[in-house]
């Protein structure tokens, strides 16, 4: 079974997973195991459920239409079975974003949907809603001098002084076919994600080796009246409601019981990183310009 580096944590799997990059483990045992096996329709049992989901004390089913169904177990096992005639792909993207998102969920782990980069052992994650431009803004850092550390899924951990770590991913970046092309990074462009979508794995970027400590948040908005560019620090209240909505799976908290865990993490976190609501302008007509108000802001904190 082929090895690989996710989120932080050494992973086994028997399905191949496109995008996850080979991890050599030596003889280390893996904290996930991936196979693929029988996954009941219904979990006996279930003491919570949903359209298309149910869980336990212990374990999580997800059921997605014309993809298959998924079994994640105690953090540590996932069980895959794919529907006849689905799109391999389509189903491993689900696994590697969803469904790993659970399991991580489950592990107890501080999980926000955003990007994070990484640069003299410091870091920042970049958050925001589906298409804020979050992948796009740390390729552009990282096509300069920035490692990249995570994409989508961004796992803050604890050092052994308390501190705040970004948990270096496995898996490679993905980008819309538009800012590939305004990237000028078509070189790097790999794989399709999916067979219908535009969009595509990128080739490695140099990765941080180690877990970088964090140093900010940036949470994108788009400068839409009344607001304006720019980048402005939040006060603690606001800044643990604005990070409320940039947790990965949100919703998935309340049903796993994890979110006041969570909550916690991310208090603690607030005392050595900031967070900071970066407002910039859609599209790319100033994108450079948000790029390099964004480096010199991030060199700053430190200062």
């Amino acid at each position: 079974m082929p090895d690989y580096f996710i989120s932080g944590l050494h992973v086994c799997s028997d399905v191949e997973l496109p995008g996850a990059m080979p991890y050599d483990s030596g003889a280390a045992s893996a904290a996930v195991s991936i196979r693929r096996g029988l996954v009941p329709a219904s979990l006996c049992g279930a003491t919570l459920r949903g359209s298309n989901w149910e869980r336990d004390k212990d374990s999580f089913l997800v059921r997605w239409p014309g993809l298959g169904r998924f079994m994640i177990e105690g953090g540590h096992t996932i069980t895959v079975a794919i529907e006849t005639g689905a799109r391999e792909g389509d189903a491993i993207d689900f696994l590697l974003g969803v469904v790993i998102g659970i399991l991580l969920h489950q592990r107890g782990a501080l999980v926000l949907h955003g990007a994070a980069v990484a640069k003299d052992g410091r870091a920042i994650a970049i958050c925001g809603t589906s298409g804020a431009g979050k992948s796009t803004l740390a390729a552009a850092l990282c096509r300069d001098d920035c490692s990249f550390a995570a994409d989508d899924i961004c796992v803050i951990g604890l050092d052994d002084e308390r501190q705040p770590i970004v948990l270096p991913d496995g898996r490679q970046l993905k980008l819309w076919k538009d800012s590939i092309d305004k990237l000028d990074l078509t070189a790097r462009q790999g794989e399709p994600v999916r067979e219908t979508f535009e969009k595509y794995y990128i080739d490695p970027f140099h990765s941080a080796a180690a877990p970088p400590r964090l140093s900010a948040i940036y949470v994108l908005r788009e400068a839409r009246p009344p607001f304006q560019a720019r980048i402005e620090s939040m006060a603690l209240p606001d800044a643990m409601r604005t990070l409320e909505y940039e947790f990965y799976l949100a919703d998935v908290q309340a049903r796993i019981g994890q979110k006041q865990e969570m909550l916690a993490q991310a208090a603690a976190t607030f005392g050595y990183a900031k967070i900071f609501q970066l407002t910039r302008p859609r599209g790319f007509e100033h994108f450079y310009e948000t790029v390099a108000t964004l480096r010199t802001h991030w060199n700053s904190l430190d200062q």
